[in-house]
């Protein structure tokens, strides 16, 4: 019997401080959780994680697919310029590390069955990035990959993109992985305008803008959510004040990052958003009030916008399918953040995969109950496409997303009849 209990190293991608590289280009592997004694048919659930497509992670899949006995698969895919540099034609097209994920799920389809689960029912799952790759799976206008400025950096032609692809093809894959680097300080905008390496319409993978491929996914169940401060972290970036309580931010402040994200509206759109978002501030000037309003600004424009388009383009499609939506607000556990931080980006994670349960003692007794609510909701969806039945008991029924109602589940620490909700940020939702 073969014992396969260490990983294999990573994709090759830059540290965080951007001066060094780790992990390996022989990385596309995958790793497999298969419940104890399971004898019967099983499920899958396939993770691809985020960190924006510049980096991907495993987290180990055993308390997830021993609580929600399902069979839990992760994998590598290539991130950075070797995932996702792009020409942005058939020189070199870009979308590799979709490809890679695209082939992991080839490979599950066609070997689960080995492992004691069903090929006919797959649940791909991620967040941040992972969460749009699942997207992409499912109904695969995004940016490329900053070729003339790499193929700079690291010698190679720039007036041929012929010659350019060559040459990036031979060039040292660590410092192709080091030739780009994202600003973190004295940036003239935001930081989303810096991210280089994103998936592109290539007219194959991607064929046209996701918005228009949904019709794909119609039969496809669905869930999509957010954490309630996923803007956090972004705009700590871009305003250290934030999460620093001794210091303040100013209302030019603000207004500089509004102007950033609407760039083609001029200052008409710069105006009237930070109007919109403002307005709060005439009855609570805080520097709690305006933090919180930055925060929420970053939250409703990256993350909030893109999800409420996914799942209303999702069940106007749908025939049969069910769509679910949630807001995380589970509090971030960092020491160093000011206490009215609520869930940050990436917060969930730790919880979907039962880490509470895994290392108990750097978690709480209300973290292991968010956590056996989320593992809950999500094997028992992975099983039956309703993350109300399934293995495991919830805490609370889950209704399905319409248009109408709006309904999402707010999941936290205290869940009951009161956790499911209607029309999340509506009045600012319908601005945009």
């Amino acid at each position: 019997t073969l014992k396969a209990k260490n990983f294999k190293k990573r994709c090759l991608q830059a540290t965080i401080t951007q001066d060094s590289t780790y992990g390996n280009e022989d990385c596309l592997y995958l790793n497999i959780w298969v419940p104890q004694g399971r004898k019967e048919g099983a499920f899958l659930m396939g993770s691809s994680h985020g960190a924006n497509f510049l980096s991907n992670y495993l987290y180990d899949g055993e308390e997830i697919a021993t609580r929600g006995n399902v069979i839990v698969v992760s994998f590598n895919y290539r991130v950075g310029p070797l995932g996702f540099l792009s020409t942005g034609d058939s020189n070199l097209p870009g979308n590799y590390g979709l490809r890679d994920q695209h082939m992991a799920i080839a490979w599950v389809k066609r070997n689960i069955a080995a492992f004691g689960g069903d090929p006919d029912n797959i649940t791909v799952f991620g967040e941040s990035a992972g969460g749009a790759s699942a997207s992409l799976q499912v109904w695969g206008p995004l940016r490329g990959g900053l070729p003339p400025r790499i193929a700079e950096k690291v010698g190679c032609p720039l007036n041929d993109t012929g010659r350019m692809a060559r040459c990036l093809k031979i060039t040292d894959p660590h410092a192709l992985t080091l030739a780009y680097k994202l600003p973190l300080a004295g940036m003239k905008y935001p930081l989303v305008h810096y991210l280089g390496f994103l998936p592109v319409i290539d007219g194959d993978f991607i064929p046209s803008d996701p918005v228009n491929l949904y019709a794909n996914a119609a039969d496809i169940d669905y869930i999509a959510g957010t954490n309630d401060m996923d803007g956090h972290i972004f705009a700590s970036v871009e305003m250290p004040a934030i999460s620093k309580n001794k210091q303040a931010i100013t209302e030019e402040d603000f207004y500089k990052l509004v102007s950033g994200f609407t760039i083609t509206k001029g200052p008409r759109g710069a105006n009237a958003t930070f109007d919109v978002y403002t307005k709060p501030w005439a009855q609570d000037s805080s520097q709690e009030t305006k933090k919180k309003t930055v925060v929420h600004f970053e939250t409703d424009v990256l993350f909030l916008m893109p999800t409420e388009i996914a799942v209303a383009q999702h069940k106007t499609k749908a025939k049969s399918a069910k769509t679910y939506t949630y807001l995380f607000s589970h509090p971030s556990r960092m020491p160093f953040y000011p206490s009215w931080v609520g869930a940050d980006h990436a917060d969930d994670l730790q919880y979907v995969f039962g880490k509470p349960f895994a290392t108990p003692l750097g978690y709480r007794s209300q973290d292991r109950t968010v956590s056996k609510a989320m593992i809950a909701y999500w094997t028992n969806f992975a099983r039956t496409g309703d993350p109300n039945m399934g293995h495991s008991a919830v805490p609370t029924h889950w209704y399905p997303y319409t248009l109408e109602s709006g309904n999402y589940l707010e999941i936290n620490k205290k869940m009951d009849g009161s956790s499911m909700k209607q029309h999340l940020r509506n009045n600012y939702l319908q601005y945009w």
